[in-house]
């Protein structure tokens, strides 16, 4: 079983920054693919950024310029720095991850996982 547990979340006035991070923990083979969505209520989960294992990475239009996605492999760890911050940035951020987990001795099997959600309010 692999469970991931967000941090970071919380109230920030605009122009504000916040970093989100999202461990994973448990039988752990391989990691490929990292990444955050958001949602904010009535409205489609929607990518904010992405990394694959080698560290390419793709973001949303909103998030170009302003957000940066980064992992440490050794930590199984995926970070989200937020920066110049605005009102539409508002949401619950959920981290994801696809990971080859361990079921059995010798025996992997692909599974996406999700964190809990963490909100993130901006607003003065």
């Amino acid at each position: 079983q692999v469970q991931l547990v967000e941090s970071g979340g919380g109230l920030v006035q605009p122009g504000g920054s916040l970093r989100l991070s999202c461990a994973a923990s448990g039988s752990i083979f391989s990691i490929y693919a990292m990444g955050w969505l958001r949602q904010v209520p009535g409205k489609q989960r929607e990518l904010v950024a992405a990394i694959t294992r080698n560290g390419s990475v793709v973001y949303a239009d909103s998030a170009k310029g302003r957000l940066t996605i980064s992992r440490d492999n050794a930590k199984n760890t995926v970070y989200l720095q937020m920066n110049n911050l605005k009102p539409e940035d508002t949401a619950v951020y959920y981290c994801n991850m696809k990971v080859e987990a361990i079921v059995a001795p010798l025996t992997y099997r692909y599974r996406e996982v999700w964190g809990q959600g963490t909100l993130v309010t901006v607003s003065s």
